[in-house]
């Protein structure tokens, strides 16, 4: 799958991501810093999901309505960054199919899949 990870995504996931195969640009790699609006736009541009920790893209794409290919919200506190990885791991073969235009809200016992209105 094609993911674009978030600066706060915490970095054992992402390698976890492409260990797996996935393909996954990392923003604290190549653009640390950048806006909110900045990734949606990079993550739009190149057609990837983005998986992110940032409660904020939710603002921009249920009340503001930016259009987005996918988002992956982690709210995964209290977990090692292994668990997580796993978790993550276990969503994108699990609900793969679901996630393209979704909004995903992961925690460690849930996974809800929201379309945008």
């Amino acid at each position: 799958m094609n993911l674009l990870a978030d600066e706060g995504v915490d970095r054992p996931i992402v390698e976890q991501l492409r260990h797996e195969g996935h393909a996954v640009v990392y923003v604290a790699e190549i653009s640390p810093s950048i806006e909110d609006e900045e990734v949606l736009r990079q993550v739009n541009d190149v057609g990837a999901i983005l998986v992110t920790s940032d409660k904020d893209f939710g603002e921009l794409v249920f009340r503001q309505r930016r259009v987005h290919t996918g988002v992956i919200l982690l709210r995964l506190a209290g977990l090692s960054a292994t668990a997580k990885a796993d978790v993550v791991v276990a969503v994108l073969r699990d609900h793969g199919a679901e996630l393209p235009g979704g909004f995903t809200v992961v925690t460690s016992g849930t996974v809800r899949i929201r379309r945008s209105v």
